[in-house]
């Protein structure tokens, strides 16, 4: 599973990239709270109207379908940002030094391959979805209210590069440790002993005073 984890930072050109990219994940993060906030609201209005009014929300499933893939794919670069994608860490957890971020890169560059191919994949999907030439420039829609549905299509690719870029990131931060036998790289998730966990809470909850 995933454990604490921390990402170190300099005044290097990597360190200025990372930072640029966690912009954009935040931001992508933040959408897909937001669509989750939203899915709360639709809830109480189809729930009040139903029992208030005998008439629930017209296309209340539709509208779950488009928001689904804001809410369940939009974060993936910022949790991978931050190391909080679940993992064994039996093996790797007792690595250090090269060994460790030579296995460190292994998974990460296997990640990535395996990143670009949903990428092309879910490309090709939306591709199918969307058409120029037609109303709302859709090829489908939702079976209700007839929602266009290639938006929610291009969710999944744009997610799916934002994360190849921070596996870029980490692919050269590993790499880098690796070849240079840093301790402490920079741009890359860390991971954190109990005691280190600990105080870094405990700093948190200091700077609440």
């Amino acid at each position: 599973m995933a454990g604490a984890s921390t990402v170190l930072s300099d005044q290097g050109w990597l360190s200025a990239l990372d930072r640029q990219l966690l912009k954009a994940e935040q931001f992508l993060a933040l959408l897909s709270g937001l669509a989750v906030f939203s899915l709360m609201f639709l809830a109480a209005i189809s729930v009040g109207g139903r029992k208030f009014f005998a008439q629930p929300l017209p296309g209340y499933v539709d509208w779950i379908e488009v928001l689904m893939p804001l809410m369940a794919i939009m974060g993936i670069a910022y949790v991978q940002r931050d190391g909080g994608h679940i993992r064994m860490d039996i093996l790797i957890g007792r690595l250090k030094g090269r060994l460790l971020w030579a296995a460190e890169l292994l998974s990460v560059v296997l990640i990535f391959g395996l990143i670009l191919m949903l990428l092309w994949g879910s490309w090709a999907h939306f591709d199918r979805s969307f058409d120029m030439s037609r109303p709302l420039f859709s090829r489908d829609s939702t079976i209700d209210i007839g929602l266009p549905i290639w938006p929610s299509k291009l969710i999944v690719p744009v997610a799916f590069a934002v994360l190849c870029l921070r596996l870029l990131l980490q692919i050269y931060g590993y790499g880098r440790a690796l070849v240079l036998g840093l301790e402490t790289p920079v741009a890359v998730p860390l991971s954190m002993t109990v005691e280190q966990q600990a105080r870094a809470e405990a700093e948190q909850l200091e700077g609440r005073d």
